[in-house]
Order: C-alpha cells, then structure tokens, then sequence
C-alpha cells in the first residue's frame, strides 16, 4: 500500500526515566543497539523478546536497513512480524522469511523531490555520491563505493536513475543514500538538512559520511506513530531504543527512551533514559527491568 561518530562509555544499568503507564509496545533500532556490532541477536536479548511478546507486549523492529537486509531478525519475530524499514519508508511483514516479506505500508519520496535534493546537495556539497534505494530495487551512481558488497541493479548518474524511463520507474523510491568522501558526518548532515529543507527529510546511522534521505516528514518516528495508532497504543505506552541520529525523533516521540551506551551525543540528548551498550545486551536488560515492575 503506496502513501504519500563520537561514542560515549557504556552505562552498566539503565536510567529509569519517571514513572509511565505499562508499555504496550518496544521499539527498537537494530544496528548499533538490538544487534551486537558482529551483527548477532544474543541469547539474552532473544529470551527477552520473546518474554515480552509473551506478557503481550508488541515488539516492532525499527531500523534505517532495507527490507533485504532483515535476515539478521527473522528468526526472532513473533505476534505480528512487523517491521518498520527504511527510516520509516516501509512497514514490512516478516513472516515469510528472507527474500519473501510483503510490504505493508509504503511512504516513497517522490522522485521530484528526490532530484530536488539530489541538485541542491550536489551545489552545497560537490564530490557527493548517490544511491537510490527502492522497494525491491538497488540503483547507485558508478562511483559511489561498494559499502555492503551491494550489486546494484543498475549504474548511472543519479539524475538518470530518478528520471521517467529510469529501470524500476514503476517502484516506488525509498530513500537516497548520499556519501561523500572527505566531509565530516555531522558537519555534512547540518549543510543538508539547511540544503535541501522541506523538500526531504535528511538523517544519517553510519559513522561515516553517509547520509539517508527519505520523503517529507517521513521518519521512524512518524510511521511508528501511524502503527501505534492503528493499534490503539499510545506515544506513552511506547518504549524505544537507539543510537544514532536517525533514532532521535522516535526517542523523543516515545513516552520511555533509552540511548545505548554507546550512543552518539544527540541520542543521549533525546532519549529520557540510558542503558548499557549494545554489546552488553542493553536492550535485554531494560525489557528485563520493565517486566519484572509488571510482574
């Protein structure tokens, strides 16, 4: 369905933030805070989510990767299976396994706006590499590098790619990966999101220079909200988790947040709550807090 860095040390035990109404939902980030940085689930943290699937607490994964690249969690969804991809471009079904998941819900960055913001980020920042992501399609620019051993569907400049008679015109886009080479992560955030303004909404989860470029308003945060409206749950009866900046709006969003410890500076800024790194299951060990309290 179509609709329109720096580290800090690892915290030992969560800081409960004050006392909220009884979640009814997690969110979570994969990389960087429910995946250990080998990209394993631990054991902890699957006996944790399967107990708080189990005491009827919904569990959505919320994550700026691409449906294709879900298998690292397949194995451990439960109840409904959903997913929410792409900084918040897609709703996805997990149930059918890698290579088979149905997307629920699409929110694309129309191609107007992503040449837009393919042309005033080229003016603000020259040497910029791009890569288009779609629903089922990977389309990148000859020189853009190869970051995850990804064999693109298709090589051209950015431009033709997002054009009319592009290959995969008939999919809907998902987001523009934006890469360059010598600026600073932050400092290349900053200058697009003044770039490009209301015309996309710009955000980044890699520690280099690698921003991700989605559809007007459309964020973790955003979609998360339409799935818990659907369901009836409200922003305080949710508790997410994350690390990098594309989490900073669901973190502020949610009713309980919590920035890993080793989460970059704006996530400690957002989130109402820390917790133990993700190599030190810091996901694990706030559901494991927040059932014991339900108990």
């Amino acid at each position: 369905m179509r609709e329109n860095g720096p580290v800090t040390s690892a915290t030992r035990q969560p800081v409960t933030p004050a006392a909220a109404l009884p979640p009814r939902l997690i969110a979570t980030d994969l990389d960087g805070t429910l995946l250990r940085d080998d990209k394993s689930v631990s054991d902890r943290t699957v006996a944790a989510l399967a107990a708080a699937e189990e005491a009827g607490i919904e569990v959505f994964f919320v994550t700026g990767r691409p449906a294709r690249w879900m298998d690292v969690v397949s194995d451990h969804v439960h109840g409904h299976g959903l997913a929410i991809c792409g900084n918040g471009a897609a709703v996805v079904d997990l149930h059918g396994g890698p290579g088979a998941h149905r997307f629920v819900k699409v929110r694309e960055l129309a191609r107007d706006n992503a040449l837009d913001a393919v042309r005033l980020l080229r003016e603000a920042a020259p040497g910029t590499m791009y890569a288009i992501e779609q629903t089922y399609g990977f389309y990148q620019e000859p020189e853009y590098p190869k970051m995850h051993m990804e064999v693109p569907d298709h090589l051209a400049p950015a431009e033709d790619l997002l054009a009319p008679d592009a290959p995969g015109a008939d999919e809907p886009v998902l987001k523009i990966l934006a890469f360059h080479p010598t600026l600073d992560p932050d400092a290349f955030l900053t200058l697009a999101r003044l770039a490009i303004g209301d015309r996309a909404n710009v955000t980044r989860s890699s520690p280099s220079a690698l921003l991700e470029i989605s559809g007007p308003e459309v964020s973790k945060a955003s979609t998360l909200a339409l799935c818990c409206a659907e369901r009836g749950i409200s922003h305080e009866e949710v508790v997410a988790f994350g690390d990098m900046p594309n989490d900073v709006e669901m973190l502020t969003w949610a009713g309980r947040s919590y920035a890993m410890g080793n989460a970059h500076p704006d996530v400690l800024a957002a989130a109402s709550g820390r917790t133990a790194a993700n190599n030190e299951d810091g996901v694990a060990l706030v559901i494991e807090r927040l059932l014991t309290e339900r108990a």
